[in-house]
């Protein structure tokens, strides 16, 4: 994990899905439970989904709060 890894999850929404369009930061914990229950898709996205879901299980998501006043900054 990277902090590039961290600012992926309050910029890039889940593609598909019920919760389509969604940033991957503000999905579900019983979302990121059943895809670590059933497996997390390959690749970046499955990546992505499972670190989120370990900051989830973990109580950890306001380390996230910071990133997305630093993201909206941006782009200003």
């Amino acid at each position: 994990m990277n902090n590039n890894d961290l600012m992926q999850l309050v910029t890039l929404r889940m593609p598909y899905g019920k919760y389509k369009d969604r940033l991957i930061a503000d999905l579900p914990g019983h979302y990121l439970n059943w895809f670590a229950r059933d497996g997390f898709p390959k690749g970046e996205l499955g990546r992505l989904l499972q670190l989120m879901q370990e900051i989830d299980h973990n109580g950890l998501k306001d380390l996230l709060q910071p990133l997305r006043g630093h993201n909206e900054a941006r782009h200003d």
